[in-house]
């Protein structure tokens, strides 16, 4: 079993019963990545593996800090020993840093998982957020406003995706023009 397929399984076990509009969601934005791994070259099976196992820190298993990034990057880092880059780039999908520092967490994160380089940022960023939480196409701002309203106004995870959305629309943009080149 490739990693891509081992990095599905695992999503599937950890959200598809628990929480399945999230499995729904994985299941886009491993689709969504698959369309632009060929941006990445060597590094594709990882951006593919990380776009499925993106949210599984939402588990409510493995919450512990109540930054799912955070939490699901421990995960994989600690129990299912996934490779390290799929580890980071979960921990640090859609801007994950604005919201680790604004929990008190982004040393923490840093230290355990560095940032990736700009390219698979954008790239694991731009599956995420051009996926609706049903897992279906939609355009960045659309995805933005509905995190907003689903969460709401003076919510932490509301007013960091706020505070992310300029770089967040960056990030699908590059990937956007990229995609239209290649």
């Amino acid at each position: 079993m490739d990693q891509i397929e081992r990095a599905r399984d695992l999503a599937r076990l950890l959200l598809a019963e628990s929480i399945p509009r999230r499995w729904f969601h994985s299941q886009g934005v491993g689709r969504k990545a698959e369309s632009a791994a060929h941006l990445v070259g060597e590094d594709a099976a990882a951006l593919v593996s990380a776009a499925w196992l993106h949210d599984v820190g939402y588990a409510p298993d493995l919450v512990v800090t109540g930054m799912h990034q955070l939490d699901g990057a421990r995960y994989l880092r600690d129990v299912a020993q996934a490779d390290e880059l799929v580890c980071r780039l979960v921990a640090h999908h859609s801007c994950a840093l604005i919201e680790g520092r604004n929990r008190g967490l982004s040393e923490e994160l840093v230290s355990e998982f560095p940032p990736v380089e700009e390219l698979l940022s954008d790239a694991i960023t731009y599956a995420d957020m051009t996926t609706t939480p049903d897992g279906e196409p939609v355009e960045v701002e659309q995805r933005l406003a509905e995190i907003l309203s689903r969460y709401g106004n003076g919510d932490l995870v509301a007013e960091s995706i706020r505070e992310a959305s300029p770089l967040i629309i960056g990030s699908v943009q590059r990937v956007s023009a990229r995609l239209a080149n290649s």
